[in-house]
């Protein structure tokens, strides 16, 4: 959902100027924060999309864990005792609970019935 809102409410653009833009006063170049901010929406979009419908779940899963180290770093770098327990920790834990989940017992998800369908 987090990827739904950046995209079609507060748009790519006002991702970036809202949340990557504060931290141009860092050594970090500005045209970095504007492509990395103007992406993060879409990955969001485009990763949660594939874990709900079951497909590339692995890559997903990874997409969604480097937007929780860009974010973590950027939180870090204002505030070097930034409470990430917070706010990345429970994202971290789902993450890693449904990448070591059995593959074989997702019935359900999209990457599953393709691997059956080309390895009956």
């Amino acid at each position: 959902m987090a990827g739904v809102y950046k995209v079609f409410e507060l748009g790519p653009l006002g991702h970036a100027r809202k949340w990557f833009l504060p931290f141009q006063d860092t050594f970090l170049p500005v045209w970095s924060l504007w492509a990395v901010g103007t992406a993060i929406p879409f990955i969001e979009l485009v990763a949660g999309g594939l874990l709900l419908i079951g497909w590339r779940i692995r890559e997903a899963l990874l997409a969604l864990g480097a937007v929780l180290v860009i974010v973590t770093f950027g939180h870090l770098l204002h505030d070097a005792l930034y409470p990430f327990h917070e706010h990345v920790i429970p994202r971290l834990a789902l993450l890693v609970f449904v990448l070591a989940m059995p593959r074989g017992d997702d019935r359900f998800s999209l990457d599953h019935l393709l691997h059956r369908r080309a390895h009956p």
